[in-house]
């Protein structure tokens, strides 16, 4: 979801969304308090509601929403952030030649940063699997699941009170 969300801003980029985040503040501050109130909800969710253990790979216990869930959640996370859509703009037009097409090479560098992005998880996944059986156990999940959402609570409020 997190690098499919990087795509898809890497396409408003070259559409010119980006821009529009840029220049209206209005527009920014909306986004960014959309965001840090996705963040402040998930945030209290986990700390309030920690799972009692992990979902496996049959989807039996605590399973909350299954891979779609998931999905969502780092779509979500990611689409309401603006500083994801900032940093595309800032950063991107540097590489694009002079004369190509905006939306065009948008597009495909964000397209390479999300198969980056997506060989590294794969990567930090695998080598995670050593661990598995240990942070499988119900007082790690719950212990894991309010420290993620402490992080939340965290990223919300420096969200919120971020300037540009």
């Amino acid at each position: 979801g997190v690098t499919l969300g990087c795509l898809l801003w890497g396409v408003a980029v070259g559409a010119g969304l980006g821009a529009l985040l840029l220049a209206s503040e209005m527009a920014y501050n909306l986004l960014k308090w959309i965001g840090a109130a996705y963040l402040l909800w998930l945030g209290i969710n986990l700390l309030l509601k920690p799972r009692p253990a992990l979902q496996n790979a049959s989807g039996e216990a605590g399973a909350q929403g299954g891979y779609l869930a998931f999905f969502s959640r780092g779509l979500l996370g990611n689409m309401l952030n603006p500083k994801v859509g900032v940093f595309y703009v800032t950063f991107l037009p540097q590489f694009i030649p002079a004369g190509a097409s905006v939306p065009l090479w948008c597009s495909l560098m964000a397209l390479t940063h999300m198969l980056i992005g997506l060989i590294w998880n794969a990567l930090l996944i695998a080598g995670s699997r050593y661990f598995a059986r240990q942070l499988r156990q119900p007082g790690v999940v719950k212990v894991m699941d309010r420290v993620t959402g402490c992080v939340f609570i965290g990223f919300a409020a420096k969200l919120a009170l971020s300037r540009r």
